[in-house]
């Protein structure tokens, strides 16, 4: 009898420990996470000058990175633009950027360090090349900037680039037949206002703010980059080829267009990294910028450009296997 008893007595000790061993078991899965660990660290991102819209992008997106990637510490730093964020990308001076598909190709072609590390993650907005002029000028077209003072942007920015394949292809020495001033949006349009410069590239976004400020205060107008123009600065072939005719619409800026569509000349950006980030770190970016598209695009209308149809599209680049793994996991 008493044996009886203890078998029963041990028989239910084991079976309270096994309950035991499943509530357990099941606090333990609601309470640890499964898979990989989320990410963590500190990231830098190098935007733009302070007033174009790389820099304001990536103030906003900063507030968003911040919920999504709450473990992730990410600094901002500001650069002359593309050709200076590619090279601090490539370096490992920064972990992320924005740059305009020319100056990517343009990277890669000169074998310079890093270049066979770069990785695109999401193709972003188009910028369009402006040619800023008093309202008065008599500047209506590139190659009639011979002998005149021209912002031709910062030499680290993407501006730059374009701005002398411009001239080159109008016939122009970027170098002897205008005066080249190397600043970038954050003091060009003063310089315009005051007299110091006869006229300004520049390639971003559109609006940019620091236009359409100029424009509020002081009569501007756009020249028009027309369709000729443009076959010559793709025969250049290589890197060129990333460039395409497009039209800044009438209301783009409205004081300075006057209702008058101007053509133009467009070229892609793309959202880059390389092959030594995270590909946890780089899924959840890629997400964000994809999932913030239309509340940054309120404050910063490029935004509004980014399309999950065409992001994946980030030639010159191979796709980074982190924005890889988050395109699979919306294909419908």
């Amino acid at each position: 009898m008493l044996q009886a008893l203890s078998r029963i007595g041990w028989r239910r000790t084991l079976q309270a420990c096994a309950a035991l061993a499943v509530v357990l078991g099941l606090l333990l899965w609601w309470l640890l996470p499964l898979g990989e660990p989320a990410p963590s660290g500190t990231l830098t991102f190098s935007t733009g000058v302070r007033s174009g819209v790389y820099q304001r992008y990536g103030e906003r997106l900063k507030g968003d990175l911040a919920t999504d990637l709450p473990q992730v510490s990410i600094r901002l730093q500001t650069s002359e633009g593309s050709q200076q964020n590619i090279t601090r990308v490539a370096t490992g001076k920064a972990d992320f950027t924005i740059a305009t598909t020319d100056a990517l190709a343009t990277y890669l072609r000169s074998g310079k360090p890093g270049a066979d590390r770069l990785r695109g993650c999401v193709r972003l907005y188009d910028d369009y090349i402006q040619l800023v002029v008093p309202r008065d000028s008599k500047v209506r077209k590139v190659s009639d900037l011979i002998g005149k003072r021209v912002g031709v942007g910062q030499p680290g920015s993407g501006v730059r680039l374009v701005a002398d394949r411009l001239m080159t292809a109008a016939g122009l020495d970027p170098a002897n037949d205008v005066t080249p001033v190397p600043d970038g949006i954050d003091t060009m349009p003063k310089q315009l206002e005051n007299g110091l410069l006869d006229a300004f590239f520049w390639s971003g976004g559109l609006p940019t703010s620091a236009v359409q400020e100029l424009s509020d205060r002081f009569a501007i107008r756009l020249v028009p980059l027309e369709a000729p123009l443009i076959k010559e600065l793709q025969a250049v072939g290589g890197s060129a080829r990333y460039y395409r005719s497009a039209v800044m619409p009438a209301d783009a800026y409205r004081n300075a267009q006057q209702g008058q569509a101007v053509p133009t000349v467009a070229v892609a950006n793309v959202l880059v990294t390389t092959d030594r980030t995270d590909p946890a770190m780089t899924e959840a970016f890629t997400r964000t910028v994809i999932d913030s598209r239309d509340r940054i695009g309120r404050e910063v209308h490029a935004a509004q450009l980014v399309d999950l149809r065409t992001a994946i599209y980030t030639d010159p680049l191979l796709l980074h296997e982190g924005a890889k793994r988050y395109y699979r996991s919306v294909k419908p």
